[in-house]
């Protein structure tokens, strides 16, 4: 069974949206521009707020996880 994990070869800060695109299996381009994209109507603080907790609760992928 797949399980998210963040990211640690397609990663930029913390591997959180590498995670979710590998979770999906979509290019993580994808996944960051969706991302910056709802930034402007949501607002700043919302997924920036929701990320760093993604951040914390999201484990990071181990070596002997599969893909």
């Amino acid at each position: 069974m797949k399980k998210l994990r963040r990211s640690k070869r397609n990663r930029m800060i913390g591997g959180v949206m590498g995670g979710i695109a590998e979770y999906f299996n979509i290019d993580v381009t994808i996944v960051r521009l969706i991302y910056a994209l709802l930034i402007i109507p949501t607002g700043l603080f919302p997924l920036i707020f929701a990320y760093i907790i993604a951040l914390f609760i999201i484990p990071e992928e181990q070596k002997g996880d599969i893909i």
